[in-house]
């Protein structure tokens, strides 16, 4: 997990909260107000659902500890904020314990239709609504206790089930594609690109996910597609890391997307 980023955390005051300016309580604002619809028309219910539960502020950054009263006695999680980036230890170890960890600052205007690196909007918006369901709390649960199992030469694998799922799954209702992930309901610009005919779907496999590169810093041309949520459930009770070993033993695939040059 690349820790590289031009933005600065904000910290936490001796009572725990974060002073965000005007400008940056406005462009939470703004992108509250434009993301509106287009969640209502191309996110699944599960995230609406949740996005309802926690009755987010639309006018201010809202604070970490907000989020955690709503989380706590639904799930028990609980949301920490941290730097923008952060190692996968710390990443799987914080999941493990059901803390998601949320990076602290706030996209500028120059970043308002896509960001490369998650901001507080994304963590928030994004994230929370389906911390909100037990089914989804415990698959991310899950990822966290096998990451901490795993060896370091597994994270790039284990985590990539995170990326397409979580952040970037995608699922059928009633006949549509629709998006559950988080990295797609926070981007104005790769919401509807991601439920489109432009990019490719494929069927949602466990192995298959983890044998998949990505990158992060372009919209995903290869999305995976739950037929049913109770497949996603599922994938929490296997043993991920025998996963992992098979899909090494199988190798990558090529990448769906033009390497990077140099």
């Amino acid at each position: 997990m690349s820790k590289q980023t031009r933005y600065q955390a904000k910290t936490p005051n001796a009572d725990g909260v974060i002073s965000y300016t005007s400008a940056e309580n406005a462009v939470w604002r703004d992108l509250m107000a434009g993301q509106a619809q287009a969640v209502q028309t191309h996110m699944a219910r599960p995230y609406l659902d949740g996005l309802e539960r926690l009755a987010l502020p639309t006018d201010r950054v809202p604070q970490t500890d907000e989020l955690s009263d709503v989380l706590s006695p639904l799930t028990g999680w609980r949301v920490a904020p941290v730097p923008a980036l952060i190692g996968f230890e710390r990443f799987f170890d914080m999941l493990a314990r059901r803390v998601f960890p949320a990076a602290s600052f706030i996209r500028s205007r120059a970043d308002f239709d896509y960001i490369k690196e998650p901001d507080i909007f994304h963590e928030i918006f994004g994230h929370t609504p389906l911390l909100t369901d037990p089914r989804f709390a415990g698959f991310s649960q899950a990822i966290g206790q096998a990451g901490l199992r795993a060896g370091r030469q597994d994270y790039a694998w284990l985590i990539r089930l995170y990326w397409f799922t979580i952040e970037f799954g995608l699922t059928l209702e009633a006949g549509q594609i629709k998006a559950l992930g988080s990295g797609l309901a926070s981007s104005p610009t790769e919401l509807p690109w991601s439920v489109s005919d432009a990019p490719l779907h494929r069927p949602f496999d466990v192995i298959d996910i983890l044998r998949t590169p990505y990158r992060i810093d372009i919209h995903q041309p290869l999305y995976f597609v739950l037929e049913e949520l109770d497949e996603l459930f599922a994938a929490a009770d296997r043993d991920l890391l025998a996963d992992v070993k098979v899909a090494q033993a199988k190798g990558l695939f090529a990448p769906s997307y033009e390497q990077k040059a140099g």
